[in-house]
């Protein structure tokens, strides 16, 4: 006989978990148990036929055959039918272990445990004491592990982007569209209670009316450009009807209009019953000019887009971190061929270089991509892009994340979940396997250094 007499007692250790099975068998071993460790529910089963154990210390959540199946097929033999059976589980569910108990197990030990706590069970088996029942046990069902309780809350000084409208040409509203919302372009910019909006699409309805009672700070618009699923939601900004708001508007030049007069034509009374000398808020049109706005904190800069009329994409810098937005831009127009620089030539990227050195290293681009490569060649020329062609955008400009917008009106949810798989093929296809999303009203994402 062995230290403590125990070298005639066979302990089999079944647990997936190396270090854990290895620490109780150096335990039991020290103490003179004779000791074999396996790793999975097969592996113990044949142990068990083997080694001949005396007692089997088993954890329920094992490769190939699970522990309590492993108990049920050992009752059932007439050679094992007794074997006693120690359970070790991170398991605490009632129903669990109510049939591991109806199995007769001897015992049962929760993880994480201590391993002398174990080996005294061990030797309460040997030494012919009772089996703990259930009414022994204490009610470790929905019982917390000790410690303070970790209370996590999302950062308040984080630059913030909100997708009010993803839309692109017109709004939808059908059931078909739900997941992905029908508004037009409109997204919105939190830093530090600076608010600061780009474009006016519907869905900057939806946002004033979230604002508007909202203490009175500075509203900054930024408008890519005035076409109509960019502007059409302005009238109906509430915000614009309060004498105690200022609203900064921004944008390019049109062709042979200024910025105040396009907005005025919006609401002519052939239009619209409400005219913009109606507005009470305080109106501030901004031409832009020069190379960057600077607001609270927030570097604003814009690049020409390559879309009819007088429109700009914009970029913002905040805090070392960095978001553009090109809802509406024709990215190596009429290109069919594959988002391959072996394929692309110098000349056909080079009208494009101004925007790529642009986009550079952005955190997060909000792109559209309206197109799919079979629906472009039917649209070459309307200021939209192929999907495969901002793919390759992506690539060239090293962008860290792309949140995709301006969705085709005809595009309905079950077809952009498909498209939002097909361009994450394409990334990893061309070797940029960056985060990408698909945006809808009501998205918001933290800009975050490198996304995640």
């Amino acid at each position: 006989m062995g230290e403590n007499g125990n070298s005639e007692r066979r302990i089999l250790v079944a647990d997936d978990v190396d270090d854990l099975r290895e620490s109780v068998c150096r335990a039991l071993e020290e103490r003179g148990y004779i000791v074999e460790g396996v790793s999975d529910g097969e592996q113990c089963l044949v142990a068990i036929g083997l080694f001949r154990p005396h007692l089997l210390l088993l954890d329920v959540m094992m490769p190939h055959i699970h522990g309590i199946d492993v108990l049920q097929r050992i009752r059932r033999e007439p050679m094992t039918k007794d074997l006693g059976v120690v359970f070790c589980t991170a398991k605490k569910f009632a129903a669990d272990r109510s049939r591991i108990e109806s199995l007769g197990a001897f015992d049962i030990i929760s993880k994480p445990f201590e391993v002398p706590d174990l080996v005294h069970i061990v030797e309460r088996f040997f030494d012919g004491g009772p089996s703990v029942t259930r009414d022994d046990r204490p009610d470790e069902n929905g019982k917390a592990i000790p410690g303070d309780i970790y209370l996590p809350s999302l950062p308040v000084d984080c630059p913030t982007i909100r997708m009010w409208g993803t839309r692109g040409s017109s709004p939808v509203v059908d059931p078909a569209h739900q997941r992905y919302g029908g508004n037009t372009s409109c997204l919105e910019l939190r830093h530090r209670g600076t608010r600061l909006i780009f474009d006016a699409g519907t869905g900057i309805r939806d946002l004033g009316n979230a604002i508007v009672e909202e203490e009175p700070e500075p509203i900054h618009l930024f408008i890519t450009h005035t076409h109509w699923d960019h502007v059409q939601g302005f009238p109906f900004f509430a915000p614009a009807y309060r004498e105690d708001r200022e609203l900064h508007i921004y944008g390019a030049k049109g062709f042979g209009q200024d910025l105040e007069a396009l907005f005025r034509g919006q609401l002519q009374h052939d239009y619209f019953p409400v005219e913009l000398d109606d507005m009470k808020a305080k109106l501030h049109f901004h031409h832009l000019t020069g190379d960057a706005v600077e607001i609270d904190g927030v570097r604003v800069t814009w690049e020409p887009a390559n879309h009819p009329g007088a429109t700009v994409g914009y970029r913002m810098d905040v805090e070392g971190m960095s978001v553009a937005f090109f809802p509406d831009n024709e990215f190596l127009r009429g290109y069919l061929g594959t988002p391959d620089l072996d394929a692309v030539g110098p000349e056909e990227i080079m009208p494009y270089q101004s925007i790529i050195d642009f986009l550079t290293d952005v955190d997060m681009l909000v792109h559209e991509a309206q197109y799919t490569n079979d629906e472009y060649p039917d649209k070459i020329g309307w200021g939209h892009s192929a999907l495969s062609n901002v793919c390759l955008l992506a690539k060239l400009a090293k962008v860290r994340s792309w949140i995709v917008t301006h969705h085709d009106p005809d595009h309905e949810d079950v077809f952009l979940q498909y498209k939002l798989n097909l361009t994450r093929h394409i990334l990893a296809e061309i070797g940029h396997s960056i985060p990408v999303y698909y945006a809808f009203d009501g998205m918001e994402r933290f800009v975050i250094r490198g996304e995640e």
